[in-house]
């Protein structure tokens, strides 16, 4: 794992020496993606500069070392990230008579484009990454970004200059750069808790999409024009979903199969010359793959778990007693709450665009913990997206079955009268499922699962911004063919939750202490295969994940995971009302948000005092979270 940097100069009066530093001081912003090493490469004919800094994991050695060249001299990259499949593609090019000088998956790559060419050896590759890719014989930069988006890569102007890195805070250490914030991504941020890609929180900065392909040709470009307009899709699960044929195999077969694939995709991510272990959080996920490595490997798996004192918040007994059957080398740490109220500060540092999932605080203190042992981790990340595994995939079909067909008008009344009743009554979760029957349409219904703020209240929060088209409502990122209502939020999941919450929550969190973090259920051929599955082998008899548990109980027993699902959350709300409530009220300051003129102060103030005097509902911590989120951020990258 990496952090690369980079940017080319329109001006041709630049000389390469500032240039160089300009370079360096863009990767050094991002040296935690990479301690063990950096490097600088200037193309001796125009003003572009490439720069990188190295975790060192496959080739420890110089060999490995980057901005790299290709064999002919005709490419030269700046990588982020792991080809899980290398070492297959490396065989594949020496029996074409391709000659290598050292192991790292970085010199395979480039000599797959030089062999294959761009488009056809991005088909081969088997990974996650993020990648500046310079053509001198085309004179054409590529910048590239994996299927799921499990890297980022940003990109935009900075005064003259076309500018790229692994995370906003390189864009800082340029000297031209102006934080000037682009409201309707802020109006994304506040409706989601997150901003989508291809959007940044800056004007004229984006993220490329996940499987995204942007093409520049130094000769036509025009500083300041809409690069997110010029991005391609090199791969789609547009058409991964809409085109998959449902498998004809019997149930024991598909288990067989799944079973088998998941193990391989488990055994590419242990290839490692530095120490390797894996998250444990004691869930269906995460026990899975920690049971497959252990399989798989000739000493025991070192994992790790984070415990909190509070009950309602902690796995970490489970983890452990699933470690001892498995007999991996388990480390757990007990979190107090103090102790992971004072990661809080640091997050506007680590996650340096506003980011309001909560979960990055346990996120981070597992990958601390992990990071003392080993350099490299594999998560349970992806088997809920692909597998029917949040509340939502179970329990909202079977409700929206039973009272969809009901006209909508006659709905709102039904269960917009009962919505009157107390939580204390009805209970939070039935509260809000019933207010969920209200809404017109099963795409209305996910909307406002996946929402920190409903559509109806965003307006009343944000002053100026206008939510834009994102994939998530684009229908030309949706198959044509109908989706059950399940399949239907499981793509949605994986075209916007996941990438743009998951995948920067668990990268942000590993790179901040330098641990690089694998995702075997996020294998794109694993993901494909899952679209070819009936319904009910991803969900069944009240249960998410069916596939996968039947995997797992060839390996654990059941009574050792199966348990309600819980999450990696941590209590918000009683910190809110308790130690950090001094903290959240000077950022709530009704008179330093009229001063930024972003956010409605007087509707921030009204929902501060009635979250103070218990008068709201169980979601307003998350909405305030949100703010607070974007507050802290706000005065370190933007007032700061």
């Amino acid at each position: 794992m990496c952090g690369i940097a980079g940017f080319y100069s329109i001006r041709s009066d630049q000389d390469p020496e500032p240039c160089a530093k300009i370079a360096q001081g863009m990767a050094s912003a991002i040296a935690h993606r990479g301690p063990d090493g950096s490097g600088i490469w200037q193309d001796p004919d125009l003003n572009l500069t490439l720069a990188h800094r190295r975790l060192s994991i496959i080739d420890l050695s110089v060999d490995g070392a980057q901005p790299m060249v290709s064999g002919s001299g005709r490419y030269v990259v700046s990588y982020n990230g792991e080809i899980y499949n290398y070492q297959a593609l490396q065989k594949d090019l020496q029996e074409a008579g391709c000659q290598f000088k050292g192991r790292s998956d970085t010199e395979t790559m480039l000599a797959a484009f030089e062999h294959f060419g761009v488009n056809a050896a991005l088909q081969k590759l088997n990974g996650m990454f993020a990648f500046a890719l310079w053509d001198r014989k085309e004179r054409v930069l590529h910048l590239v970004r994996d299927r799921f988006g499990k890297k980022p890569l940003y990109v935009g102007w900075v005064g003259r200059d076309l500018v790229f890195a692994s995370e906003l805070k390189a864009l800082h250490a340029h000297p031209d750069f102006t934080p000037e914030i682009d409201q309707n991504a802020l109006a994304l941020y506040m409706r989601y808790g997150y901003v989508h890609a291809p959007y940044s929180i800056f004007k004229n900065i984006w993220q490329l999409l996940p499987a995204g392909r942007l093409t520049l040709k130094f000769d036509e470009l025009e500083v300041g024009q809409d690069l997110a307009a010029q991005m391609q899709i090199y791969w789609s699960l547009k058409e991964a979903a809409g085109q998959a044929q449902p498998l004809k195999k019997t149930e024991a077969e598909i288990i067989q199969e799944f079973e088998e694939m998941l193990e391989q995709a488990v055994q590419m991510r242990m290839v490692s010359d530095v120490p390797l272990g894996a998250f444990l959080s004691g869930g269906i996920d995460s026990s899975s793959i920690v049971a497959l490595m252990q399989k798989n490997a000739d000493r025991p798996v070192k994992t790790f778990s984070v415990g909190f004192h509070e009950d309602n918040y902690n796995e970490a007994h489970h983890a452990k007693e699933i470690a001892g059957y498995l007999g991996t080398d388990h480390q757990e740490f007990y979190v107090s709450a103090q102790e992971a109220q004072n990661v809080i500060p640091d997050l506007p540092d680590m996650y340096d665009e506003p980011f309001a999932d909560s979960s990055q605080i346990p996120t981070y203190l597992i990958s601390k913990l992990a990071r003392g042992s080993v350099t490299v981790a594999l998560t349970g990340d992806g088997g809920d997206e692909i597998l029917g595994g949040y509340e939502r995939h179970i329990h909202i079909p079977v409700l929206w079955n039973k009272v969809g067909w009901v006209p909508h008008k006659v709905r709102e009344g039904l269960f917009g009268s009962l919505q009157h009743f107390p939580e204390s009554l009805v209970g939070t979760k039935v509260r809000r499922a019933l207010s969920l029957m209200c809404l017109e349409s099963r795409e209305e219904i996910y909307e406002a699962l996946v929402s920190a703020w409903p559509a109806r209240e965003n307006g009343d929060i944000t002053r100026q911004g206008k939510l834009p088209e994102i994939p998530l409502t684009d229908q030309r990122y949706w198959p044509q063919r109908s989706l059950s209502f399940a399949d239907h939020m499981m793509f949605g999941d994986m075209l916007s939750y996941r990438p743009n919450d998951v995948m920067v929550k668990t990268d942000r969190a590993g790179m901040a202490v330098s641990l690089e973090a694998r995702a075997p259920l996020m294998d794109y051929k694993l993901a494909e295969y899952c679209w070819r599955l009936p319904q009910n082998m991803k969900v069944r008899d009240g249960q998410g994940k069916w596939l996968l548990r039947q995997v797992l109980k060839r390996h654990i027993p059941e009574k050792l995971y199966e348990r309600p699902k819980m999450g990696f959350s941590v209590p918000i709300g009683t910190w809110l009302r308790g130690p950090l409530q001094h903290w959240a009220q000077d950022l709530l300051s009704e008179e330093q948000i009229k001063r930024q003129g972003l956010l409605d102060a007087p509707e921030v103030t009204k929902l501060w005092c009635k979250f103070q005097a218990n008068e709201t509902s169980q979601l307003v911590p998350k909405h305030l979270w949100s703010i607070l989120m974007f507050q802290a951020w706000y005065g370190r990258w933007v007032k700061g």
